[in-house]
């Protein structure tokens, strides 16, 4: 795919990069081995810094808006929002996908479709708007797009763990069963492949920064999985 001018991309997230350099660097896969070797690196970085961005402008987001819930229900609203499916959704609305560097092959555009890789580019742009423009930046961007997702949810949700545990109980089936099957990435970022298992019909994999967050996109995953009648 050829090299897409920024601009719109600048103009959606409402930041005018002064580095234009940070910006490709959040939209270059790891794969593209190529243009690494360059000198130009890829975002695995700057998605380590962003995701820890998004959860606390998220995070002071929700102490603001909801200023009589306890913790507990403040963290449930965090996990949702900081979501693989939420991250996801604001890549979509900002057509992040067309700006990605990948290789110029099948594989390059298989990855351009992948949810992993929208949710590795939005969180490394998240991390280049706060290096390039300081936290108002950041949290410019993630306001205006997190903010409607928010506000659709009045209730805090049940994390996806305990949504399934009850789904799993509901029809009198096991327990569901965490276990690490896989763990890859630098020693300063790893990413955790983590199986959820309630029997040998209902199983799925997930990977996450941590092993709690893997476990929830885990669960998250059979949860869609069974409500789509594909588990």
């Amino acid at each position: 795919m050829e090299k897409k001018s920024t601009d719109a991309l600048q103009a959606a997230v409402f930041h005018r990069f002064k580095d234009v350099g940070i910006l490709r660097k959040s939209l270059m896969h790891r794969s593209n081995i190529a243009a690494s070797a360059k000198g130009a690196g890829h975002n695995q970085r700057l998605e380590f810094l962003g995701d820890r961005v998004l959860g606390l402008i998220i995070a002071t987001l929700l102490y603001e808006v909801f200023p009589q819930e306890e913790e507990g229900a403040l963290a449930r609203r965090l996990a949702g929002l900081v979501s693989r499916p939420a991250v996801v959704q604001v890549a979509r609305c900002i057509a992040l996908a067309d700006y990605l560097e990948l290789p110029a092959s099948s594989e390059g555009e298989a990855l351009r479709a992948l949810d992993s890789t929208l949710e590795d580019a939005c969180e490394a742009l998240i991390g280049a708007l706060y290096l390039d423009g300081g936290l108002a930046a950041a949290e410019c961007f993630v306001r205006h797009y997190w903010t409607p997702m928010l506000d659709a949810l009045p209730e805090p949700p049940k994390d996806a763990k305990t949504a399934l545990q009850e789904w799993a109980q509901s029809y009198a089936l096991p327990l569901p069963v965490y276990r690490e099957v896989g763990r890859d990435g630098p020693a300063h970022a790893p990413q955790f492949e983590i199986e959820v298992t309630i029997n040998p019909a209902h199983q799925a994999r997930a990977t996450g920064a941590t092993k709690k967050a893997a476990e929830q996109a885990a669960a998250m995953q059979l949860l869609e999985r069974l409500h789509a009648g594909k588990a």
